[in-house]
């Protein structure tokens, strides 16, 4: 369970990035994360994989403070950003081996990881290469085999689907549902409402670093459009 409690971010001590944040998001769940630019989604992200402190509040990984035991939490989770940053001078299976070295992944289980989904994203032939070779869409596909190799119960992301094929965007869909049958938990940010509509069994919108609504996805929308619902909530944002 991933547990944000009354979580309150500043960079200059007036303006609060994120305000009283209170969300649970549970096993199983796959939970979209919207707002519009500068609403406080990376701000989030960021405080609850310990890249940034935050000034009030707390922020529990299965119980475990993200402020008291970070080492701890951070070993059950995965995070991708927004643009993620990979070691260019590394061959793909150097920097897999890189993350699950870092995971301590057994050598077997890496081994028949790497191999499941860099097959399934069709980047298996290009393992050796240097990542300086590899498109942007290529750069996303290993970053996700590297979150997905030590297997974590909570997956956080940053615009996951930026960059992916409509084929990858589907078999990242399909990996999302299978964990979450599997008991972890995933949370993401994205600006495509279609995808949370579709995919996401909870919703949380955030307006001006305030959660303005959240909960069940059917429930948020009733009747609506989810791209309605957003747009009537952050009016005069």
């Amino acid at each position: 369970m991933l547990e944000i409690i009354h979580m309150s971010k500043s960079y200059d001590g007036k303006k609060q990035a994120c305000n009283d944040i209170n969300l649970q998001i549970e096993e199983g769940d796959i939970y979209g994360f919207i707002g519009h630019n500068g609403a406080g989604k990376t701000t989030l992200l960021k405080s609850i994989v310990g890249i940034l402190d935050f000034d009030q509040g707390d922020i529990l990984i299965n119980g475990i403070s993200i402020k008291d035991r970070p080492l701890e939490a951070k070993k059950i989770m995965a995070y991708i950003p927004d643009n993620p940053d990979v070691y260019e001078s590394l061959t793909g299976i150097q920097y897999l081996d890189f993350i699950a070295d870092v995971y301590n992944v057994d050598l077997n289980e890496r081994k028949l990881r790497i191999s499941k989904y860099a097959t399934q994203f069709e980047i298996f032939d290009v393992l050796s290469n240097p990542i300086a070779s590899y498109s942007h869409g290529m750069k996303q596909k290993l970053v996700l085999i590297g979150a997905l190799i030590h297997e974590p119960k909570i997956l956080l992301l940053d615009e996951p689907f930026v960059g992916l094929d409509p084929k990858a965007s589907y078999q990242v869909k399909e990996i999302f549902r299978d964990m979450c049958a599997r008991g972890a938990l995933i949370f993401f940010s994205t600006h495509v409402l279609e995808v949370v509509e579709k995919l996401c069994n909870k919703v949380a919108i955030i307006k001006n670093g305030v959660i303005v609504a959240n909960g069940p996805t059917g429930e948020i929308i009733k009747d609506q459009s989810l791209e309605h619902i957003f747009l009537e909530l952050i009016k005069e944002a």
